[in-house]
């Protein structure tokens, strides 16, 4: 399976150490699966990281640097259209998993709740560690 994470589960991992967040992010790195992570959640996490928690910088460097991933370059101009969401900022993080072709796009992000595109599966955390079978 082809897995993207959204920054939030990034995130999760790294400064919250959320063990759902980091037993998705490897599980996506093995047993055939491929991990994606996108240009624009790589570019967020680091804003984030380096608006709230400047002295975790290097701990997401780090991470990164370790984690086996396809990087997905996400569009300046996304489509527009093929998808209907709630806050148009989560756009391009979704989009790059159509790019992607990616079969699950994880996060833990409400507004992407009833979010539908075909052939994609928008799961939770926990949602997703089922998939894994890991609880």
């Amino acid at each position: 399976m082809r897995v993207m994470v959204d920054t939030n589960v990034l995130l999760s991992s790294l400064v919250f150490s959320s063990t759902n967040a980091t037993g998705v992010i490897l599980s996506a790195c093995s047993g055939g699966n491929v991990l994606l992570l996108s240009t624009f959640c790589i570019d967020e996490a680091c804003a984030v990281i380096a608006r709230k928690w400047p002295d975790r910088i290097r701990a997401l460097e780090d991470m990164l640097l370790g984690l086996l991933f396809e990087t997905v370059v996400t569009p300046l101009n996304p489509r527009p259209g093929l998808f209907e969401i709630r806050d148009s900022c989560d756009y391009p993080a979704l989009y790059s998993a159509i790019v992607g072709a990616a079969d699950l796009f994880v996060t833990g992000d409400k507004d992407f709740t009833g979010v539908h595109v075909d052939g994609l599966s928008i799961l939770t955390l926990s949602e997703c560690m089922n998939v894994f079978g890991r609880k």
